[in-house]
């Protein structure tokens, strides 16, 4: 093949490659490739029919001699404009399982073992007014340590509803035998510390006097024993009117739900007087001297005494004689005094006693007066106080008639 034959050639090969490029549309690069390399066969074709027919047999020779190895490859056009790709459609991030807001924070849990609040400073509401222990940040003790916040017991709870538990503590400033106390309810902070809530219920001047147990129950509401009478100075705690009563949260403080809200008149505290007239002594038919004594006693209380014991003083010469006397003990001793236990009298109600007493002949007494006195008694035969204890003691004047 002759050089002119050759540059015929290429010459038409580049009129094909531009032919090819001008017919391309750009929809995006993939595309592009797809449809130059099928039109690029199909005209390649064409183009190299027409070119063996212009060149003739010179140009077989060429390809013959050429081999497989050089003929031009398809052609991987580069696009005369540029196009922006079209974007692949985007699935939607799934969300996360259950619901798009924010985690809750945990609510830290509030309960407090006993010997976890008795490590840890605390806060408390402030004592009545008087004399009182410390309140800011003091630690309770496990002992009734005279002026220390001790406490009593303790129990949990959900009382504010916040689907953690609360520790609620019975706490005494102790204060000799009758200190000020309290129901505290207790949390703890974020960072792990006692936090205060508030105060359930505190004891009065009034009433309640005393508070006994705490009970938490399971929808948060705040149990407390409470008695009318603090025990101490001679009252025993039995004697104290209980009540039970509730209290829930009610947001910023604890507020009474149910339960009794106020006390009736205490039955234990008695109140009993004695009254006596003269023990007038005359002379009998055997020399011997006697007279006879009456004795009141009154229960001027509201409640019933279980048992009422009446003493007598009186000298040791003068003995029990005849009547009246089935109910006393001693009565044919010398030992002082004449004790008699007279059982239950009723609210209100009086009882009466006309004893009978004798003196040997010859004897002379060392003294002309008797005391006579008089104390309720429970059903265990504790003494009761007596709110008026000054008409519990008289005195007998024996006289010779």
């Amino acid at each position: 093949m002759s050089e002119q034959e050759i540059l015929d050639l290429s010459e038409e090969f580049a009129r094909y490659r531009r032919t090819a490029l001008a017919e391309v549309e750009a929809p995006g690069p993939a595309a592009v490739r797809r449809t130059v390399r099928g039109r690029g066969r199909r005209r390649l074709a064409a183009s190299a029919t027409t070119a063996l027919a212009l060149v003739g047999g010179s140009a077989v020779g060429y390809a013959a001699m050429s081999g497989p190895d050089h003929r031009p490859g398809p052609v991987e056009p580069t696009p005369s404009v540029s196009a922006s790709p079209t974007p692949m459609p985007t699935s939607p991030t799934p969300s996360p399982t259950g619901t798009s807001a924010s985690p809750t924070t945990p609510v830290p849990d509030g309960r407090f073992s006993r010997a976890q609040l008795l490590g840890v400073p605390v806060a408390l509401p402030a004592w009545r007014a008087g004399p009182g222990c410390s309140t800011s940040q003091t630690r309770l003790t496990a002992d009734a340590r005279e002026g220390a916040n001790w406490l009593l017991a303790l129990d949990h709870g959900d009382i504010d509803g916040d689907g953690a538990v609360e520790t609620v503590a019975l706490v005494q400033c102790v204060l000799g035998t009758r200190g000020p106390m309290q129901v505290v309810a207790f949390d703890r902070d974020k960072e792990g510390k006692a936090t205060t809530v508030g105060r359930v219920v505190a004891t009065t001047i009034d009433k309640p006097e005393w508070l006994f147990a705490l009970d938490v129950v399971g929808d948060g509401t705040v149990r407390v024993q409470v008695g009318d009478i603090a025990p101490g100075g001679g009252w025993n705690a039995r004697w104290s009117q209980r009540q039970w009563r509730s209290y829930r949260w009610e947001g910023d403080a604890f507020s009474q739900v149910s339960g009794p809200t106020s006390f009736g008149p205490n039955p234990n505290l008695a109140d009993v007087a004695v009254t006596t007239g003269d023990l007038v002594l005359r002379t009998a038919d055997d020399g011997s001297r006697t007279g006879t004594a009456t004795v009141r006693i009154r229960n001027r209380g509201t409640g019933p005494v279980a048992h009422v014991v009446l003493r007598l003083g009186v000298p040791a010469a003068v003995r029990a004689d005849v009547d009246g006397w089935d109910p006393c003990v001693g009565v044919h001793d010398t030992v002082e005094p004449i004790t008699c236990r007279l059982g239950r009298l009723a609210a209100g109600a009086e009882m009466r006693l006309d004893l009978d007493f004798r003196v040997l002949e010859g004897i002379t007494l060392s003294t002309d007066k008797a005391d006579v006195d008089v104390q309720p008694m429970d059903s265990e035969r504790d003494v009761l106080p007596d709110v008026n204890g000054a008409d519990n003691l008289v005195q007998m004047t024996i006289t010779y008639g």
